[in-house]
């Protein structure tokens, strides 16, 4: 009995010796790569916090009631949620309350893996905003991605023990705040001008016309149609290689259309301007060789009055000479004219889809400007 309880003893001994061996490995891979992901994915909000925005109302709006009365909490939330994923990935890059990190870690991760799983099989957005707009992937790509970093946190968890701190505790909360503060100053700074990197198709540089093509023999979208049809009562789904078309018992109910694989999409596919006139113009605006400058409006009623004046300012200023002007909004024409009776414009207005307005330019206004159909310069309105 006691040589078994030895043997036992030492084989749990050396058990441990080689875990003890390993651990260290899986920590330190665990712990840099949920640096790199979160800090990436803080950062990219940071710099972008209205398109984090954006996509927060997204959400809101899909979950319906009473989750769309929140709405105005978005931006906070933006700027918050890039904090914490900034903060957390910088903790454990330079081993700063890795305990406490990792927790608060498998926290958020509890709650997004379950979240992004209802998203991809659900489908209420198209594009789950994790990476803003640097990585586009999709919902279910996202979903994965949550598991493999649940995965990582709890490996981190049951290896980091032994992890010591490389700081003292009050130093390790000073360094803390400074995360915060920095995470916090290029969000605030992002917002009150324009990201600081921008990762859009119209950043400063782009051809629009360029960005527009669809190269040749590039895959198209493809889809399948469904027919539903009715006889005695009965319905029946047809494809359209055997649906009745010469057999006058079924009666024709319906159809589907489904996308089987998504095509080719060109980095800017929406972008439109309808005049006053109600006249597409977008060509003749992209191939003007000189100076044309765009005033972006996603939304009137939200606009900065201030903002709208000094477009005003600028639109009196070139009115007449060869540099262009148009204002561009996604508002209906009684927001138009109430927000003109308060304010004074008398800037025309052209019609573009609201949701490539918040693309072009995060400002409400912003002012882009463009030489044959390159953008040379955006602003937001505090810049005008």
């Amino acid at each position: 009995m006691t040589s078994y309880r030895n043997y036992h003893i030492k084989s749990k001994t050396r058990f441990d010796e080689i875990m003890e061996g390993i651990n260290p490995y899986f920590f330190q891979i665990s712990r840099y790569l949920l640096a790199i992901v979160f800090i990436f994915s803080g950062f990219v909000k940071a710099v972008d916090p209205l398109g984090t925005t954006y996509k927060i109302e997204d959400y809101l709006a899909a979950f319906g009631e009473p989750w769309s009365q929140f709405s105005f909490i978005a931006l906070w939330l933006s700027i918050a949620l890039s904090a914490f994923e900034l903060v957390i990935g910088l903790n454990l890059l330079f081993k700063i309350k890795i305990r406490s990190s990792a927790v608060l870690a498998l926290i958020f991760m509890l709650v997004m893996t379950p979240l992004t799983l209802y998203i991809a099989l659900k489908n209420p957005v198209t594009d789950c905003g994790c990476f803003g707009d640097a990585l586009i992937i999709s919902n279910w790509e996202t979903f994965w991605k949550n598991v493999v970093l649940l995965i990582l946190v709890l490996v981190l968890l049951f290896t980091s023990s032994k992890s010591r701190p490389v700081f003292l505790s009050g130093i390790e909360w000073l360094i803390i705040s400074v995360f915060v503060g920095i995470s916090m100053a290029i969000s605030l700074y992002s917002y009150n001008f324009l990201p600081m990197i921008d990762f859009r198709p119209y950043k400063i540089g782009s051809n629009i016309p360029e960005k527009m093509k669809i190269p040749e023999g590039a895959p198209t979208d493809k889809y399948e149609t469904t027919f539903i049809y009715e006889r005695n009562g009965e319905q029946k789904e047809f494809t359209i290689e055997n649906y009745p078309k010469d057999d006058s018992t079924w009666v024709f109910v319906d159809q589907k259309t489904t996308l089987i694989s998504k095509g080719y999409e060109a980095p800017i596919h929406n972008f439109s301007i309808i005049d006053q006139h109600f006249d597409d113009i977008t060509e003749d605006v992209l191939q003007y060789k000189e100076g044309t400058y765009l005033v972006v409006i996603y939304d009137i009623q939200k606009a900065s009055t201030k903002g709208l004046l000094r477009a005003e300012e600028i639109y009196k200023k070139h009115k007449d000479t060869d540099t262009r002007f148009y204002v561009l909004t996604g508002s209906s024409d009684d927001a138009i004219a109430s927000v003109r009776a308060e304010t004074g414009i008398t800037f025309p207005f052209c019609k573009t889809d609201p949701i490539t307005l918040k693309t072009i330019i995060r400002a409400n206004p912003g002012l882009v400007y463009l030489e044959n159909g390159t953008v040379k310069g955006k602003w937001n309105w505090r810049d005008f």
